[in-house]
């Protein structure tokens, strides 16, 4: 409802009702339903959340059991034994107040003390460094550092109920931890403020990391046909990716599962690379990871501090048939979407979507068969520390030739035919932790299926 139409509504409810009395019900009902449906319908934002987020609680079953901001934290946490200790922000006294203490007006939206029921949602914390979302069984006793509990997982809907919320939220370059993989690889980034190149002369637009990489490949074995000729094959190139995590909760529907919910990862995504030499003969492709990339943004929905769990596996890829030698060099550019959603009729289903267009810069083939080369990247994303979805996406080029083909872009003598093409590959799994929203356990990971692109780049054909 418009906010002009939404403030007349109050206005009238509020200055234009005649007094309230015992039969009025018939008159200022209609109004007040009509506010708080306005009021339920308003979705909680969704941003990336303040360093200092506040833990939330809620007390399911309670009257008026809403997700709220507490004063509490969560000192430390056992997985194994699922065991937190829960005590007040800043370590103060955990002893119960004296029965001639008066409550503070905030005590019944702050509580200080943690009971069975209680639903709790953290950022990382010590013990639990991808945040907890977890329900109180059993209250142990008190410590010096506050009340030990014991937990069991708990759901996102128990926090959430009945409100919505949709958004999308980039994750910052500075927060990934990235493992480099193999010697020659430089990372870069940049954000306002803050920049740090690791490559001389990479250009990093804000908000985008970047990866840059060389590897040398296997050739073709000894003693094959092909092993006296071959040329070392090598691949270098860059990754440059600026991804965002998109969430989404539709409210309460049947059976307590939420009527709608989404989880994805999307993001711009730009790439240059250059495969040269002659890669090893093989049915398998040899898929060479050279970094790994880990971060845990906090999303702040309305009061619930919502951890999603980030990973990124960049590598590169080769398969060939071990005879022919190829000098490409391409750039790729454009989006993709990967993530699953869910629907009270369909269950959760697989989305993915990729808009990419590629250029080729050098193209050289010498002597027949073929060649593909991948540079590409595998994210995962989950909550609170379970894996939800598992999404590879692969930009691709491919090298072909028959017959007798030597030459380059601009001049061939061939007595046969060639082409090279760009592609993208996006596949992956939903998996069972996307539960964790309430929703109903569903018996096997679920393909996010295959989506497959491929456009020619130049050939002997190509206009």
């Amino acid at each position: 409802m418009p906010a002009l139409a939404t403030t007349a509504l109050l206005l009238t409810a509020g200055c234009s009702s005649p007094p309230s009395r015992p039969d009025s019900g018939a008159t200022t009902g209609p109004r007040a339903e009509a506010a708080a449906a306005t009021a339920t319908e308003r979705p909680l934002a969704v941003a990336a959340a303040p360093e200092d987020t506040a833990t939330a609680t809620a007390r399911p079953g309670a009257t008026g059991a809403q997700a709220q901001r507490s004063k509490l934290s969560v000192s430390s946490y056992d997985s194994r034994t699922r065991r937190a200790v829960i005590s007040p922000d800043g370590g103060a006294d955990t002893r119960s107040p004296s029965p001639s203490a008066s409550p503070s007006p905030s005590a019944s939206q702050s509580p200080r003390h943690t009971a069975v029921g209680d639903v709790i949602a953290s950022a990382p914390a010590p013990g639990a460094p991808h945040g907890l979302l977890a329900k109180v069984t059993k209250v142990i006793g008190e410590t010096a550092e506050g009340t030990e509990v014991q937990t069991e997982p708990a759901r996102l809907n128990a926090l959430l109920g009945d409100d919505t919320a949709k958004g999308s939220v980039p994750v910052a370059p500075a927060a990934f931890a990235v493992d480099e993989l193999l010697p020659d690889v430089d990372v870069s980034w940049s954000k306002t403020g803050d920049v740090h190149v690791g490559l001389e002369g990479a250009t990093v637009p804000l908000g985008s990391l970047r990866l840059d990489v060389r590897a040398d490949l296997p050739t073709a074995q000894a003693g094959t046909a092909s092993a006296s000729t071959s040329t070392a094959a090598s691949v270098s190139g860059f990754v440059q990716i600026a991804p965002r995590v998109d969430f989404r909760y539709g409210g309460e529907g049947a059976a307590a599962a939420p009527a709608s919910a989404y989880l994805g990862v999307s993001g711009d995504w730009s790439s240059g690379w250059a495969l040269t030499g002659r890669a090893d003969a093989s049915a398998t492709p040899a898929r060479i990871p050279f970094a790994t990339l880990h971060a845990d943004p906090v999303l702040q929905v309305g009061p619930v501090p919502v951890v999603v769990n980030l990973d990124l596996t960049c590598y590169l890829q080769v398969s060939g048939d071990g005879r022919i030698t190829v000098d490409v060099e391409q750039q790729v550019k454009g989006d993709f979407t990967a993530g699953g959603t869910f629907g009270p009729a369909q269950g959760w289903t697989p989305v993915s979507s990729s808009d990419m267009t590629s250029t080729p810069v050098r193209t050289s083939v010498t002597t027949a068969g073929s060649v593909k080369a991948a540079l590409g990247a595998e994210a995962s994303v989950g909550l609170y520390g379970t894996v939800g979805v598992v999404a590879d996406l692969a930009p691709y080029v491919r090298g072909e030739a028959t017959g007798t083909v030597t030459g380059t872009d601009d001049r061939f003598e061939a007595d046969g035919s060639w082409a090279v093409y760009g592609g993208v590959d996006l596949t992956g799994t939903l998996r069972l932790q996307l539960t964790i929203f309430g929703t109903p356990v569903f018996r096997r990971d679920i393909p996010l299926g295959a989506l497959h692109r491929e456009w020619p780049l130049a050939g002997s054909d190509t206009p």
